[in-house]
């Protein structure tokens, strides 16, 4: 007598011998490599966009480095000769005062008994910022901006009848004739109008900012009056543009 079969009905083909499961797990180790690609090739460019930061900010961190170098190396070696000037504002400006420079009331002519003094910090300037840096081989003067002559009055009322604009003609007029007395008398191989910056445009500017910009909180008396009476020197250093951050903006997404 013949029994039936136990082994029940016939079992359907294994997964694996399966075309359809074959061909998605293909589809799926594809899907997997390009996801893979995608981000190496996306952390290659954060990498790169993190260097470029990485490098401007270098940039940045140097010229400034250079800038404090300038101002404070000045400042010695006038002080060696016996002049003394003010350094502020994180190393970027250098403030001849009143007792190295003192023009006469209404006046904006360099005092005679000055003019050596005047000559010395011309010279020094343009020896400190034509100076090559060793490590870079490059000029001083390629990581700044610009570097302004800058002239100020104390708050007391200039007659216009006198000086066109007042005190802010006054204090123009007194950075100007400090520039064109650096310009006239000065060795002309070491004229500061030689001086380019880092796009080879000239280097320095002069402005004027009469009492608009004091250095004490009030001004009631001949020493406070005397210390907004000066001249800066102000030093800027080179930054990344504008284009350079919409460009690593522009990378990012």
């Amino acid at each position: 007598m013949r029994y039936p079969s136990r082994s029940g009905p016939s079992q359907p083909p294994a997964d694996e011998d399966n075309p359809y499961w074959v061909s998605f797990s293909d589809i799926m180790a594809g899907l997997l490599v390009v996801f893979i690609l995608a981000t190496v090739a996306l952390m290659l460019q954060l990498i790169e966009r993190k260097e470029t930061l990485t490098d401007k900010m270098k940039e940045l961190t140097k010229a400034v480095k250079v800038r404090e170098t300038i101002v404070l190396t000045i400042q010695e070696r006038l002080r060696e000769q016996n002049i003394m000037v003010e350094v502020t504002e994180n190393e970027s400006i250098i403030r001849i005062p009143e007792e190295e420079l003192n023009f006469k009331t209404m006046s904006y002519d360099i005092p005679e008994s000055q003019q050596d003094s005047v000559r010395i910090i011309g010279r020094v300037l343009y020896e400190e910022i034509s100076f090559i840096e060793l490590d870079t081989g490059m000029s001083r003067s390629s990581y700044l901006d610009t570097v302004f002559v800058e002239g100020h009055t104390d708050n007391r009322p200039t007659s216009e009848t006198k000086v066109v604009y007042g005190n802010w003609g006054l204090s123009t007029l007194r950075a100007l004739s400090l520039w064109k007395y650096w310009d006239e008398f000065s060795n002309k191989n070491q004229s500061l109008a030689l001086l380019k910056n880092h796009n080879n445009k000239p280097l320095f500017s002069v402005s004027g900012y009469g009492a608009g910009r004091p250095v004490t909180a009030q001004q009631t008396n001949e020493e406070e009056w005397k210390r907004n009476r000066r001249i800066d020197i102000r030093f800027t250093v080179k930054q990344p543009t504008l284009k350079d951050y919409e460009k690593i903006r522009a990378d990012s997404l």
